[in-house]
């Protein structure tokens, strides 16, 4: 998980570029580099007299860098060659197959990084690289030949990317918008499997286009999700740095963990994080962890702690969405430990399944049309929410994520299926992705297990004490004063005004950034609810327990 910035005009000098890009060092502790695009050097700080000019006659390109793939000196970013460069922040999976087709093509390397083969991708392929790429990945390219910039980003939107334009009306590129912050007015995502050229987006990939669906014989849409999902598990574990999994006793990161010890020489290392008074999830993990032989920890929070991290974690996140900051504190306070007491440097884990096979509200999913469009809108949005929490959470304490569900092939498949077949039908959600794994990769209380949402599974207290901190916050004359200032995504409980001041106060003025509130679909019968917690929903049953 590493950091690229990239500002293409002259406005920007380095001092204004070093300051904002060094908000994200934490991304990438290893080493940084920064280089001029348009003299293709090595840039240094202004107050060495080296001869490079503070303001850069082109643009800036820069890259902090965590040491995942290609671990020599010779991996660093950005890759240089023939007037142009590219800095990524990804893993191109399968990339041996390429490099030795590169190879064969005169192309040499000097790495063993996976990002050394996008430029000479780009020689051969020019934009159609991207849709060629197995990849979850954030890329600029400067294109000296053309004197030109040229950016892109995963179909899913698993790696982080922003954009914004100076005073100039040149755009920049951020892995974060808080790099972008005092360079561009406005800051918005960039559209997952996009590219930008020319001075517009082009979309290479829409994991949402489905051209038939799959239906007939279930077992063997079984087979081929269990085949599917193993396979993106299997290429995830490629690393010349150590690995590890987030283990939270759902039934999706339980199978990420299932199969990665299935196909793991040696035992591997879980994690799991719950409240100090009632830890629903650390039972199902610790179960988990037993009946896979990996090596587990746990990770206890307290409300104080809790509380504490709060305003740091929404800094971190870049959001004022209710569902995503609760989610994310047991995440990032279970990855603050990883990182402060073990030498792991990547983690998976297993978001992006519920928008695949369906969560507690789609089961009030009027039809089955409804259910696929509900499903289409969740994944287009997904770097707004879950993926945007897993990316900052991991990368906050510089580990880099990888999310198995995400698998490009994977979803492909999972969104092709009929949806009829993933209605729950059943009396039991994601029917589909259980079956699958029928056997003994899980245990059957952990397999057939009702869905808990994460934020409420660490523990319901710790829901409970943001909502009565914020309820103590403010009184209902204030609430209602506070809030109608907001035109755009108007904070609606008291709980998310204060998260909405707490967004504001760091990133003012870009609300926009995040397109709604992450809730369960208001015109449902039965999901017309002010609260994203699945424990307001009438079909929560014993997800809590």
């Amino acid at each position: 998980m590493c950091t690229i910035m990239a500002t293409t005009g002259s406005l920007t000098t380095l001092p204004e570029f070093e300051e904002a890009f060094a908000r994200t060092k934490y991304r990438g502790p290893d080493d940084t580099r920064l280089i001029n695009t348009a003299e293709q050097t090595l840039m240094l700080s202004a107050e060495d007299d080296h001869g490079i000019p503070a303001t850069c006659r082109r643009g800036i390109m820069g890259f902090h860098r965590l040491s995942i793939m290609g671990l020599t000196p010779e991996g660093m970013q950005p890759f240089m060659k023939d007037g142009c460069s590219v800095i990524c922040n990804g893993e191109l999976y399968g990339f041996e197959k390429m490099k030795k087709e590169l190879e064969a093509m005169g192309y040499t390397f000097r790495s063993g990084s996976d990002c050394e083969l996008l430029l000479p991708l780009w020689f051969e392929h020019g934009t159609e690289m991207f849709d060629l790429l197995d990849a979850e990945f954030a890329c600029v390219i400067y294109d000296g030949r053309t004197d030109e910039f040229i950016a892109a980003r995963d179909p899913i939107g698993i790696r982080p990317l922003y954009y914004g334009y100076d005073r100039e009306g040149c755009i920049a590129f951020s892995s974060e918008p808080k790099s972008l912050l005092g360079i561009c007015d406005r800051i918005m995502p960039f559209p997952p499997g996009c590219y930008w050229r020319n001075g517009g987006f082009t979309r290479y990939r829409d994991m949402t286009s489905v051209k038939e669906y799959i239906s007939g014989d279930l077992d063997e849409i079984c087979s081929n999700i269990r085949t599917k999902l193993t396979e993106g598990v299997r290429k995830r574990l490629v690393a010349d740095a150590n690995v590890g999994f987030l283990l939270s006793g759902g039934l999706d990161s339980s199978l990420v963990c299932a199969i990665a010890a299935r196909e793991s020489a040696a035992p591997i290392r879980t994690f799991a994080v719950g409240m100090d008074l009632d830890p629903i999830d650390l039972k199902y993990a610790r179960m988990v962890a037993d009946h896979i032989g990996s090596e587990h920890t746990e990770v206890i929070m307290t409300r104080q702690e809790v509380l504490d991290a709060l305003e740091s974690v929404i800094y971190l996140l870049g959001t004022y969405d209710i569902t995503t900051i609760r989610a994310s504190i047991g995440m990032y306070m279970v990855c603050k430990a990883v990182h402060q007491n073990t030498d792991i440097r990547v983690l998976l884990t297993g978001e992006i399944s519920d928008e695949l096979f369906g969560y507690k509200y789609t089961d009030f999913a009027p039809s089955a049309a409804e259910f696929q469009e509900e499903a289409c809108k969740r994944i287009r949005e997904l770097h707004m929410y879950d993926v945007l929490r897993a990316d900052r959470c991991i990368s906050g304490n510089s580990i880099e994520g990888r999310v198995p569900f995400g698998d490009l092939d994977f979803v492909e498949y999972v969104m092709s299926i009929d949806p009829e077949l993933k209605m729950n039908r059943y009396n039991k959600g994601k029917y589909l992705l259980r079956k699958a794994f029928e056997g003994d990769y899980l245990p059957y209380e952990i397999l057939w297990r009702e869905k808990a949402a994460f934020s409420d599974a660490v523990g319901h207290s710790m829901v409970d004490d943001l909502k009565e901190y914020a309820e103590g916050f403010y009184t209902d004359a204030e609430f209602e004063e506070k809030r109608m200032k907001y035109e755009y995504a108007r904070p609606f409980t008291k709980e998310s005004l204060l998260y909405r001041e707490i967004f504001e106060k760091y990133y003012p003025g870009q609300a926009e950034m995040i397109i709604d509130f992450w809730m369960p679909n208001r015109s449902w019968e039965g999901c017309d609810v002010d609260d994203p917690s699945a424990r307001v929903l009438s079909n929560y049953g014993k997800s809590g327990q």
